[in-house]
């Protein structure tokens, strides 16, 4: 099986180590299957969606076998972000959608991600239901007479851009003219974020933007990985730099000194912005900074956490009617524009920001809240995962304690989070407080409670 992962959030894994375009096709099967039962339909319309991975084609034609082979109509949409893939679904009518994509892992990665109607990814329970169609193989081939159509598309989807464009002052952005700099890492967001900031009256200089998954550094948008971009947006003397994942639903910033801003801080700066627009409910996860809380509070919103899990942001905003989420992967959520993470929503409301404060992005980022955040994995111990937090809570009985997705305790000047993961025999923690020194020992501490010694 190698390094293939199944499960209820669709398929990853390593190209010719587990990961095979036989599983490929009967996973999209599958899927389709689950559609076609959930819909009533027997020819369901499915969009489908790749980052610019090389493994991108063969995976293409895998699932596209394995959705006309089922009977559904399918569009190959091309190299296309994440959040766009979910926004067409949507405003096309479409059934389902399906995004070839390993996110920030490795360029050897690829994988499956699925979407409901609506334009965001399936829920728990649904996928729950594809995962048993697979394991099962319970899904139908169709007859010579009732194979599904294929179509391509590969049209710049400039509706998506479009909306976005809307949640921006029309003429106080493109009077400003920044230069930005940005880093598409030879994804699939490169063409429409450089559509989108010329639209906007920007000047932009693009790193990697050829979508050819022929990345320049690791993919995930991380400080050690974006050295280029800090050093090229000062030398250029630019406003802000930009860095997108490969699927283009996270989104990092340099500010116009070269500092790294990172992924904690896209959702807080967002958030900011959108609540001066409209106040209202921010929904976040458990392990998103206390930045992006404190933010929202101080400008009278009400803050709702949620387990780790794009869906989780996304059913609590619907509950709550928030009018921003997000994670503190970089994942802004607008509901105005879609019901996915979105590096696009994230540049726009950054700009719309710097714009309506006419200051730099290092004198906005200086104002916000200062915590420092510690990210750290330690071995399992031997008892089972539940004792485990039982064990770190009662060690802690000063400290709130959240146990919806393993444990989160919050002090008045820090808080942690302490999850086993779902693929490694590992506890992840992660802790943040107002002092560095504090942050760390905080995660060591848990660390060591977890059972685990040392950080592996």
């Amino acid at each position: 099986m190698g390094t293939r992962i199944a499960s209820i959030s669709g398929l990853r894994g390593i190209i010719g180590d587990g990961l095979d375009p036989v599983d490929v096709t009967a996973f999209a099967a599958s899927y389709a299957a689950e559609v076609a039962s959930r819909s009533g339909k027997d020819a369901p319309g499915i969009l489908v969606g790749h980052d610019a991975r090389r493994s991108a084609e063969m995976m293409t034609a895998a699932v596209l076998a394995g959705l006309s082979a089922s009977g559904c109509n399918a569009v190959a949409l091309g190299p296309t972000a994440t959040p766009t893939l979910g926004f067409l679904v949507k405003e096309r009518g479409a059934d389902g959608g399906i995004q070839i994509s390993a996110s920030h892992n490795p360029a050897e990665y690829n994988g499956l991600k699925f979407f409901r109607a609506s334009g965001s990814v399936l829920g728990p329970d649904e996928g729950r239901a594809v995962l048993d169609r697979f394991e099962r193989r319970a899904f139908r081939w169709a007859p010579a007479d009732r194979l599904g159509t294929i179509s391509q598309d590969h049209s710049l989807p400039v509706s998506h851009g479009l909306r976005i464009l809307g949640l921006v002052d029309p003429e106080a952005v493109p009077r400003r003219r920044f230069r930005v700099v940005l880093d598409a890492g030879h994804g699939a967001g490169g063409r429409l974020a450089v559509w989108m900031l010329r639209q906007l009256g920007c000047s932009v200089r693009v790193l990697g933007g050829e979508p050819d998954g022929r990345y320049d550094h690791p993919p995930e948008p991380t400080e050690e990985n974006l050295g280029e971009l800090s050093a090229v947006v000062p030398a250029l003397d630019a406003d802000v730099g930009f860095a997108q994942d490969p699927d283009a639903d996270r989104l990092a910033i340099v500010d116009e000194t070269g500092r790294y801003i990172g992924e904690e801080l896209t959702l807080a700066l967002a958030v900011r912005r959108r609540l001066a627009q409209q106040p209202g409910p921010v929904a976040m996860n458990l392990s998103t900074s206390r930045v992006a809380e404190e933010v929202a509070r101080g400008l009278g919103g009400e803050v709702v956490r949620t387990p780790v899990g794009e869906i989780n942001v996304v059913e609590a905003m619907r509950e709550h009617d928030a009018v921003i989420g997000g994670e503190g992967n970089g994942g802004v959520i607008d509901p105005r524009v879609g019901w996915v993470r979105d590096s696009f929503v994230g540049i726009a409301l950054v700009l719309d920001l710097m714009a309506a404060t006419g200051k730099r992005l290092s004198e906005l980022v200086d104002e916000l809240p200062s915590f420092a955040m510690v990210k750290a994995k330690f071995p399992a111990g031997p008892e089972p995962i539940a004792a485990t937090l039982d064990r770190i809570a009662a060690a802690h009985p000063e400290a709130a304690a959240d146990r919806r997705d393993g444990l989160r305790l919050d002090w008045p000047d820090a808080w942690a989070h302490v999850r086993a993961s779902n693929t490694e025999p590992i506890v992840r923690v992660i802790a943040e407080a107002r002092a560095a020194d504090r942050a760390r020992s905080l995660a060591e501490a848990l660390g060591r409670l977890a059972g685990g010694g040392g950080p592996s």
